[in-house]
Formats: structure tokens, sequence, C-alpha cells
């Protein structure tokens, strides 16, 4: 089209849209052109890094697949992920943060007080607390999702030498709302960094690092579902977390417990644990629909 030029050319995309276009898809689609040739027009983008930049994107898509997510993996490290998480977090309930690039859906039911360790050898970590809503009443029937790192600071869609489903569980709360099982503290690990979300951070001079963290997903009906993560208040990487999931309100202390001092009931590894062990006590807020 002739009259098109460098000024005018995001009006002309603005005459585009059929009148039967969703109201909410132009809004989006309006308002990112609008930043894109703005971006463009301000950075003077050269026809080379125009190019480089849809390699870039053409190796994201083609290193993604049913375990890695690197588009997921490129918006948290851009802060897009946890910007939008904190967009549509309710101030009265538990704030949310990245579900991450290893999520694994169908993980097996883990009764209250199972056992996430197994056959790992680490220190043993209690972790529990209760599901309530927002006037502090337990919620019954709140499903409780949990998934964390192995000690070696991988996840199992990562590590071949893992099973499926190793650290992963669900839990189903009772009519007191309380959530508890045991596991190993987790770790703090790097993300991937050997494709192009790597080769960003590479160039930034940033480091790949997130703090340990346990991950949850809570899920009941009535409520808002909730996908957040805790972090012990002692890691290093707590105010550097490369995806910007901290938040204050998802640190918790790690309190150590002396020997002999494991619960005797209502947990799966209750008469197995001789030596010093780990607690972790947390409360998630859900918030109504």
């Amino acid at each position: 089209m002739r009259h098109v030029t460098k000024d005018n050319i995001t009006d002309v995309f603005m005459g585009y849209f059929g009148p039967d276009t969703d109201p909410r898809l132009k809004e989006i689609l309006k308002s990112l052109v609008t930043h894109l040739h703005d971006f463009a027009r301000e950075t003077n983008l050269t026809h080379a890094e125009w190019r480089k930049g849809i390699e870039f994107l053409e190796w994201a898509g083609n290193i993604s697949d049913a375990e890695r997510h690197e588009f997921v993996l490129l918006s948290d490290v851009l802060g897009l992920s946890s910007l939008v998480d904190m967009l549509h977090s309710h101030p009265e309930g538990t704030s949310s943060s990245v579900l991450g690039p290893f999520h694994i859906t169908g993980a097996p039911p883990l009764p209250i007080g199972g056992d996430l360790r197994k056959d790992f050898g680490d220190q043993v970590l209690l972790a529990e607390g209760t599901i309530r809503d927002t006037d502090g009443n337990p919620i019954e029937g709140a499903e409780l999702d949990i998934w964390q790192t192995a000690p070696n600071g991988m996840y199992s869609s990562q590590d071949p030498d893992q099973d499926t489903y190793s650290f992963h569980g669900i839990q189903t709360t009772g009519k007191d709302g309380r959530y508890a099982f045991t596991s190993v503290k987790p770790v703090c690990y790097t993300v991937p960094s050997d494709g192009p979300v790597g080769d960003i951070l590479n160039a930034s001079g940033r480091h790949p690092w997130r703090p340990s963290h346990l991950h949850y997903i809570v899920k009941a009906p009535g409520y808002r579902t909730l996908v957040t993560e805790i972090f012990p208040d002692d890691d290093p990487y707590l105010d550097q977390d490369t995806v910007f999931g901290v938040r204050d309100d998802l640190v918790m202390t790690y309190v150590e417990q002396p020997a002999g001092t494991f619960p005797e009931n209502g947990f799966e590894l209750s008469g197995q644990v001789d030596g010093p062990w780990l607690k972790a006590a947390f409360d998630l807020v859900l918030v109504r629909e």
C-alpha cells in the first residue's frame, strides 16, 4: 500500500481489523503492535538484529518438547511470568508465583502424612500447614499438587535416573484443611542455560540460579486456583532469583528439631526417623472466585 510510511504504519494496522474481531483480542493485538512498532523506532532496529530475533524464537521453538518449555522459561527470566502473577494475585490470599517449566500433570495421590523422600538418604523435612479461606476457615476437599527438586538439584523430568513422578504428589484435605508430608530439603539450582534463554542470560551478565523452593498448586471448588512456591529464609539466592519468583509472604523458616522428637503417629515415616529433622510450617489462603 503506497501511503504506508514509518510514521503511520501503526495507524494503518489498526484499521485492518474486521467487524467481527473479538474485542479482547483486538485490544491485546492493538497494544502489542503499538509497543512493537515503538520498540523498533526507538532502537532503530536493523535488519540483522531483526533476523537474529527471529532465529532466537525459532531456536526456542525447536528446543522445546513435552519436558522442556523454553518459551515459559523465556517468559520467566524476562520477568513477564511474575508480572502477570502479581497483576492477578489477590491481596487477601497467598501470593502466586511462577509455575516454571517442570510441572508434570497426573502425579499420584499422596496421603496426608505421606512421604516423597523414598530412598533418598538426606535429612527428613516435614512440611505441613492448613489450607483456609480469607476468613480463616479450613477448606475441606482442597487438592494440593506438590513437586520439588531432588537433592541433585534436578526435577524428575530433567533426570533420567529418577522415576517420572519422583518428588511429585497430590494431597486432598479433610475437614481440618490440613496438608502434611515428608520429603528432603529442596536445593537451589540453575535454570537450563544450554539454549536460547541461556544465551540471553550470558549476554546480559546474569546468573541462572534459583533459590530452593517447594512448588504448590492448590485447587478447591468455588475458589481461585493458586499456583505458588515457598522459599526458605536462609537461601543465598533469595534476593536474586533469576525468574523473580520470591514474594515476602512466601518466605518461611526451616526449624531444626532434635533427635527423638519426630511424631510417633500420622506420618509414613513415624518410628523410622532417629536423627535431627527439619520442620517447615506454612499456611495457604485461597480467595473465592
